[in-house]
């Protein structure tokens, strides 16, 4: 990850996110850490967006479904299909999640933003978030309420895991003109 002082990140409200109508708290979690907010919008993720977001990239599609199968493991539970099958199913159910009502995507910048922002939100599934994170704080889902709904799990928001899926997803969201530079009035007191 780069330390970079203008990093970015991007980051997703989700769904439960917008249609429990925390966007504001969450916002103002990023930017009580100095980070900035440089685009924003919300929008409706069509199925060609989010296919784009949720590349069919076999190299994620085994990653996901390999942490699912050791999660189902772990639970005493078989694993249902190969990890590739597993992948393949949850990139559709994260499809149709992310698509289902509107999201707010953001643009975050500021210093080690990528990992800042990781931090702030907590691990993915939400029972292992430590209180204190977005996810810790906002909710109590877990992937044993998902699995047995067939959906995928509710955990608010979504974050860029590193410098480069950054780059590449804020290009899915956001056209160049949509991203603005400016200077917060604290940055002096932040970056000195």
């Amino acid at each position: 990850m780069s330390n970079s002082l203008s990093e970015k990140s991007l980051v997703l409200l989700k769904p439960d996110t917008v249609q429990r109508g925390l966007v504001g708290e969450i916002i103002t979690r990023f930017e009580q850490t100095g980070l900035k907010i440089v685009a924003m919008k919300m929008a409706y993720a069509s199925k060609e967006l989010a296919g784009k977001h949720y590349a069919e990239d076999e190299k994620w599609l085994l990653s996901v479904g390999e942490k699912a199968s050791k999660a189902a493991m772990s639970r005493g539970e078989k694993p249902a299909g190969t990890p590739l099958e597993i992948g393949k199913r949850i990139r559709t159910q994260l499809m149709d999640y992310i698509s289902m009502s509107p999201v707010v995507a953001i643009v975050i910048e500021g210093h080690n933003a990528v990992l800042t922002v990781r931090k702030l939100i907590g691990p993915t599934s939400p029972e292992n978030a430590q209180p204190g994170t977005i996810r810790g704080d906002f909710s109590h889902e877990t992937y044993v309420m998902a699995d047995s709904r067939g959906r995928p799990i509710q955990n608010l928001i979504h974050a860029s895991e590193s410098t480069a899926e950054a780059e590449r997803e804020i290009k899915i969201w956001f056209r160049k003109d949509e991203i603005h530079s400016y200077i917060r009035v604290d940055e002096g007191l932040i970056y000195r």
